[in-house]
């Protein structure tokens, strides 16, 4: 085993690649070289790089677990649904290709799964079955990758030509006979706004399916 190398180490710095490198540069090597140890080494702590990717997951986890300590027994289940999905979003935006990284890994802390416990029993008693609960947390979770997935992308720096997302371009691309396609496009915003306002639907249609 190398000396030094510890599991947190190894994760703090696979974040740190992450900033740096975005998704693609998290391999083994570059890990390594950042570690100033042979590949080996690694494989005493992170089998693989799912294993690796599921650690670097939990510590964003632990973060949301802390961030939502703060969020009262005594709010209602809609606010506290709101405030999950934006501490959410607040950790994945924290590294670059965040939402991407994250997406489909596995906690390995006991712990943080267990900080699931009382927000289940807060959505039964308000109303949700056990596994509509478990279907909210998971739809509101989902939102929010997959919003921050595309959110991301969206403010990568833009160096093809013509620009990805030039609307100007894209109208011509379009041709004639779709002006509502186009329309939509130009009225399209980004961030907060949008965010909230989607997050405002998903919690709008969780609210009916509690009401039937």
């Amino acid at each position: 085993m190398a000396k030094g190398i510890t599991r947190n180490r190894i994760v703090e710095a696979a974040l740190e690649l992450l900033d740096e490198k975005g998704m693609e540069g998290i391999t083994v090597r570059a890990l390594a070289a950042r570690l100033d140890v042979q590949a080996p080494a690694l494989y005493w702590h992170v089998r693989n790089k799912q294993m690796l990717l599921d650690e670097m997951a939990t510590v964003v986890m632990r973060r949301v677990v802390e961030a939502l300590s703060t969020v009262p027994p005594t709010v209602g289940w809609r606010d506290a649904l709101a405030a999950y999905a934006r501490i959410l979003r607040t950790e994945y935006l924290r590294h670059r290709d965040g939402a991407r990284v994250f997406s489909g890994t596995r906690v390995s802390e006991p712990d943080v799964v267990r900080a699931k416990e009382p927000w289940l029993a807060r959505l039964t008693e308000a109303g949700f079955p056990l596994s509509g609960a478990d279907d909210a947390l998971d739809l509101v979770t989902a939102f929010v990758v997959g919003f921050v997935i595309e959110e991301q992308d969206r403010s990568r720096p833009d160096d093809t030509e013509p620009p990805r997302y030039a609307l100007e371009g894209r109208d011509a691309w379009l041709g004639e006979g779709v002006e509502l396609v186009k329309e939509a496009g130009h009225l399209r915003d980004d961030g907060d706004a949008r965010f909230e306002r989607h997050l405002g639907i998903v919690l709008d249609g969780l609210a009916a399916g509690l009401e039937r």
